[in-house]
């Protein structure tokens, strides 16, 4: 097989950025002289992709206000990457995750003949069923992150890889507590709270300022505890100025990035539901789960709800291995509680956290494959049809 390989490729956010740049690792051994186009962000720019446009232009959520007041801008982005491409011809289109955007463009590719894969399985064991239809039109397969998902997928005629999560990999198996601590300036005996708001800007609007007043209130009950919060750059701005709001400016250590470090630094985290949450599971974290959003869009979202569970932990393990607290639910007060209770467990309940870490610890090793080959691998059976 020839070693030149041209790849169009779609990660809407910080997390497919990530997940794309491990796959264009496995890629790239395939083909040394592979060239790569499209959306992503930073860690795909490390790995030689040429973004046409940047990864937060497709960074929304929800149904309602918030992705209307973005729909022509990113429908207009849609019209032009599929022009670029059906001129350009790759020998394979590559959505990662991102389904709402990247779906309705595999559809268009593979009805002109172009290969089209797609990286995480959209989760209709979760909600939205009616996407299946739409998935076994778009893709000629997909590469699934979650081992129960191939079969699921089967069912439908779908062709689909399981093919671990990335992330299993790149976290070790045991995080550098010590390594970590002393990057951040925080000594071993410390009690430290990460505070993870989201990774979209509409996330933190929903989630910042509930999140540092819960931490106001952990502070008043323990006032030696540390909080640390990654930041994206991009969200820095919106996040400190929630800090400003809560009145505990003083006491949040806000820094660009480094979440796996504040992640390992931590002893509990306070946490949007989404990507960031398994990677708290993988550091074998105790957490506290919380989202919110818009109205309409909570109203529509619980009304497709599939399992009783929101949060990727919980979803895996089967159970409520950790809190979730939903909306209306997620108050600072709840929020500080449920915290409170992590960090008094060790004491309390001595054997709470060292069951939660065997559950998540089993759940690691479930989930760590060589992604990079097993996803460049099943790419290579498609090209050759």
């Amino acid at each position: 097989m020839s070693h030149e390989l041209r790849v169009a490729l779609v990660a809407g956010e910080a997390s497919g950025d990530l997940l794309a740049g491990l796959l264009l690792d496995g890629l790239r051994e395939q083909w040394p002289l592979m060239s790569a186009v499209g959306i992503g962000g930073p860690q795909m720019a490390r790995r030689g992709f040429v973004a046409w446009w940047r990864h937060d232009k497709l960074s929304v959520h929800g149904f309602g206000w918030e992705v209307l007041r973005r729909y022509r801008e990113i429908v207009g982005i849609r019209q032009q990457l599929k022009a670029r491409l059906l001129q350009g011809r790759p020998d394979i289109f590559i959505g990662v995750d991102a389904p709402d955007f990247n779906l309705d463009l595999e559809r268009d590719l593979k009805a002109q003949g172009i290969k089209t894969v797609h990286f995480v399985s959209p989760s209709i064991w979760a909600w939205r069923p009616e996407r299946v239809e739409k998935i076994r039109r778009s893709v000629d397969h997909v590469l699934c992150i979650f081992p129960f998902e191939p079969a699921l997928l089967a069912q439908h005629g779908i062709a689909a890889t399981y093919v671990g999560h990335p992330l299993a990999n790149v976290i070790p198996m045991e995080a550098d507590r010590p390594a970590a601590r002393a990057a951040l300036g925080l000594l071993d005996t410390d009690q430290v709270v990460a505070i993870l708001p989201g990774s979209r800007q509409s996330e933190v609007n929903h989630l910042a300022l509930r999140f540092f007043q819960a931490a106001a209130l952990i502070n008043k009950a323990h006032p030696a505890i540390k909080f640390i919060v990654p930041a994206i750059p991009a969200l820095r701005a919106s996040i400190e100025q929630a800090a400003r709001a809560s009145g505990l400016q003083a006491q949040l250590q806000i820094m660009e990035g480094q979440s796996h470090t504040a992640l390992a630094a931590c002893d509990v985290t306070l946490i949007a539901s989404g990507t960031a949450t398994l990677e708290a599971a993988l550091f074998k974290r105790p957490m506290v789960i919380a989202y919110r959003m818009g109205w309409l869009s909570w109203q529509i979202m619980r009304r497709k709800q599939l399992q009783p569970w929101v949060g990727l932990p919980n979803i895996l393990c089967g159970e409520f291995v950790v809190p979730e607290l939903l909306q209306d639910a997620a108050t600072p007060q709840a929020l500080a509680r449920e915290v409170l209770q992590w960090l008094e467990a060790r004491t309390s309940h001595p054997a709470k956290i060292p069951s939660l870490q065997q559950k998540f610890a089993a759940l690691h090793t479930q989930l760590q494959r060589d992604t990079p080959r097993l996803a460049a691998h099943a790419i290579q059976q498609v090209l050759q049809g």
